[in-house]
């Protein structure tokens, strides 16, 4: 990322911080609930992931015929997968503030790597797949840090989706169908 980018992805993280606090009360003394906070950014995150998935993956891929989706996209000379797409933004992220981080991940996952770390994001991602429309809000301490965590259902939401699941030879699922609740988002924010 040029050092532009980051200069404006750390300003807009940064006023968004601020508005959040960081007070371990839920509440920063100044700013919103760190579950209302968590609510808005998953609500941008997944707008973007379903028009991502939607507007050029499903219209290119399986509707227009254009391109084709690879998780080997540059050897492929084709698109990121939507999964992809939402790790790029999570590591440009990463590399801009220490306020918040989030992440995609599944009880099935295709890479091993996007399977639950901890029994929060366990017992995250089996309530939202046992409680579809429903979130799932705890604490956490990791590495002597305390988070606010949250994990939200991640749902197939076109048919390029379910055939990429379904027909991946790592997949351990393959019965996945549109509308599905394929894994979570999880958002965690310091308390500490």
């Amino acid at each position: 990322m040029t050092r532009r980018i980051r200069k404006l992805a750390g300003t807009v993280l940064g006023a968004a911080m601020a508005i959040m606090g960081t007070a371990g009360t839920g509440a920063a003394a100044d700013g919103i609930p760190y579950r209302q906070a968590a609510d808005m950014l998953y609500l941008v995150m997944s707008s973007d992931r379903a028009v991502y998935t939607r507007m050029v993956v499903q219209r290119l891929t399986r509707d227009e015929k254009i391109i084709t989706a690879s998780e080997h996209f540059r050897d492929d000379m084709a698109l990121p997968l939507p999964a992809q797409m939402f790790r790029f933004g999570a590591e440009m992220v990463a590399d801009a503030t220490e306020d918040f981080s989030y992440s995609l991940l599944s009880l099935h996952p295709i890479n091993k790597k996007n399977g639950p770390g901890t029994a929060l994001e366990r017992e995250g991602l089996r309530h939202v797949a046992d409680n579809p429309g429903e979130n799932f809000y705890g604490e956490e301490k990791l590495g002597g840090r305390r988070y606010f965590a949250a994990v939200y259902p991640d749902y197939a939401v076109a048919e390029a989706c379910v055939s990429c699941h379904n027909g991946h030879k790592d997949s351990p699922r393959t019965d996945a169908r549109v509308g599905d609740v394929m894994g979570g988002v999880v958002i965690r924010i310091p308390i500490d």
